[in-house]
């Protein structure tokens, strides 16, 4: 669930420039070339990044890694936005139709934040947007973690042919040559003094660690080897079968061993004991960004600070109601306590009884659906646990499937120890946002719509798309959940988390707050346990911002979803407006509220 971007060369400016100032006929030329030019720019951006575009179902590039690391992949990345934005400029906008109109004002957007971020010296690459390319990746997302998932055959790297394993090899190879690169900008960093906290690089030099193991036969990249499709030569699985001993041996073990013994050796004693981005050089100017970047609004940090300080006290307050009904004698941190340690809210003994429940709340809602969503995806969901070398440092997830339906929407699972899994934490809001309806209707409706040029249909905006997600949490009452008053309370819990993250992320990067500091408040919020707290607010330390997304878009999709009742009355109808607000795919905010508006106004 991300949005990308691609390649181009600045011959192209100089003859593009010209044609900005040419006569408005040539304007309602260029007009009719403007899906063309949509068209361009998705295939140039394929060659660019071929791990997105493999995720998409495009299988052309499947065989490269590009060096993200490198200057020159910067400078063309530059080139490539200047000389789009440069064609863009010489399109007539009032020739193009209303769907087109929209597209073009998405890419606009999308070009000039791109290059703000450049300027900034971020870096935007494969669904891991990184403060600074002087920090490659950290504990949460990056692309020693991604090689890892699509190693191990589980996820959207396709093993079906002798051509897909061959082509994996070819990935194993740029990763060793990103690996060198990628320790050369961490010592930048450490130069310029842009580097990560003590705390998330203590995590991320195990996660290194794991991924080397005794023999190439162990080790999760082996795992394609031993599940060949069935009907595999056997001249083809012993050669494949060599091929991927030699090159796990030769250059997945000791990229990771490198990696490992950097970030243990020279990066973690000079990583920093601060918490925010803003104890950085341009740390301030770079939250700012990273704050219009995942927010797609012009809301300001302390803005959003204020709504998250009268979210918190407004969803306590919905709390304290939940205690009373149940009974319970004491104030709400001891009904926290109460609800994370007693025994009798984890009833789970085995991972597959975890599954089994979320399996059971889809059944559960599957008769409300079709009352409040029209269209519905056709592309398969599963559930299934995480993978365990992933497990300890990632969180429940939605992972898209493909636009033909070959590949199925994933809700994935973290599951540690079942016996610990808390039946309070809020299993149904979970499911509607990381599953259904969340996450895997608006992605797979988005990618199934092909209307749509494909830049958007394959786009990401967080604002869109997680609040959209955190939006559906509010929905389980009309789907026929949260009759349990401790899953009404875990969902409480989800909403009162998000609020929490519009104060600590701000107050960490903008106020002083400490990494303790925010742990401690989390855990007086909400029903937390410590561990759990620590993961959270590690992620908002790793990826500022971010977390700001969900409760900025749900507000605002909530706050489209009244305005439009009072409007149009009896003529408002609820799968009507989510139709619509997922037809056209993510945008930022400012311009879906501009295409709902004229929505109500047909409807009128």
């Amino acid at each position: 669930m991300r949005k990308r971007i691609l390649l181009a060369s600045l011959l192209f400016l100089t003859g593009i420039q010209i044609a900005c100032n040419q006569n408005k006929q040539k304007g309602k030329d260029e007009s009719g070339d403007f899906p063309r030019l949509l068209d361009t720019y998705w295939d140039e951006r394929a060659k660019f990044f071929p791990l997105d575009a493999t995720q998409q179902g495009d299988n052309r590039y499947n065989n490269l890694l590009p060096n993200s690391q490198t200057q020159a992949f910067r400078n063309s990345l530059k080139a490539f936005y200047y000389s789009y934005k440069s064609k863009l400029q010489n399109i007539t906008r009032d020739e193009l139709n209303k769907n087109e109109q929209v597209s073009y004002d998405i890419l606009s957007y999308e070009l000039d934040m791109q290059l703000q971020g450049i300027a900034l010296g971020l870096t935007d690459y494969n669904a891991s947007i990184q403060v600074s390319y002087m920090v490659p990746f950290q504990q949460f997302w990056g692309l020693p973690i991604t090689m890892g998932q699509l190693g191990s055959g589980t996820g959207f790297q396709p093993f079906k042919t002798f051509k897909d394993y061959e082509d994996w090899l070819g990935r194993i190879k740029g990763f060793a040559a990103w690996t060198d690169s990628s320790i050369t900008n961490f010592r930048k960093g450490i130069a310029e003094g842009m580097v990560l906290p003590r705390s998330l690089v203590v995590k991320m030099i195990p996660q290194m660690q794991d991924m080397v193991a005794e023999t190439p036969e162990k080790s999760l990249f082996f795992d394609p080897v031993k599940n060949f499709p069935k009907d595999f030569p056997e001249a083809d699985r012993q050669k494949l079968t060599d091929s991927y001993r030699k090159s796990i041996t030769e250059h997945i073990f000791p990229s990771y061993r490198k990696l490992a013994d950097f970030l243990k050796n020279e990066y973690l004693p000079k990583a920093r004991t601060s918490t925010g981005i803003s104890d950085v050089k341009t740390g301030k100017e770079i939250y700012a960004y990273l704050v219009k970047y995942w927010t797609t609004t012009n809301e300001t940090p302390e803005e959003i600070y204020q709504t998250g300080l009268a979210e918190v006290k407004r969803i306590r307050g919905e709390m304290e109601t939940v205690k009373n009904e149940v009974n319970f004698k004491g104030d709400l941190p001891a009904f926290f306590r109460y609800m994370r340690t007693d025994s009798k809210f984890k009833p789970f003994k085995s991972p597959k009884e975890i599954l089994t429940a979320f399996e059971n709340i889809h059944r559960k809602m599957e008769p409300n659906l079709k009352k409040m969503f029209g269209r519905v995806p056709k592309t398969p969901f599963e559930i299934r646990q995480t993978e365990a070398f992933r497990a300890a440092s990632a969180s429940a997830e939605y992972l898209q499937g493909s636009p033909d339906g070959k590949r199925p929407g994933i809700f994935y699972l973290p599951i540690l120890d079942a016996t610990k899994f808390n039946y309070t934490s809020g299993m149904e809001s979970l499911f509607l946002h990381e599953a259904i309806p969340g996450h895997h209707y608006q992605v797979s409706l988005q990618q199934e719509n092909e209307d749509l040029p494909n830049f958007r249909r394959f786009a990401w905006y967080g604002a869109y798309g997680e609040g959209y997600a955190l939006y559906t949490e509010s929905l389980g009452k009309e789907l026929g959940l949260y009759t349990d008053p401790y899953q009404y309370m875990g969902a409480l819990g989800d909403e009162i988390h998000r609020a929490i993250r519009l104060v600590v992320d701000v107050a960490m990067h903008s106020k002083g707050m400490t990494r303790e500091q925010a742990i401690t408040y989390m855990m007086e919020n909400e029903a937390i346990d410590e561990q759990g707290a620590t993961a959270e607010i590690e992620r908002y330390m790793a990826i500022p911002a971010q977390a700001l997304s969900y409760k900025v878009g749900a507000l605002k999709i909530r706050e489209l979803r009244y305005k439009y009742q009072k409007l149009l009355g009896n003529k408002f109808k609820l799968s009507d407006f989510h139709d619509e607000f997922l037809k056209d795919g993510v945008m930022p905010l400012d311009l879906v509220e501009k295409k709902m508006d004229a929505w109500a106004e047909k409807q009128k």
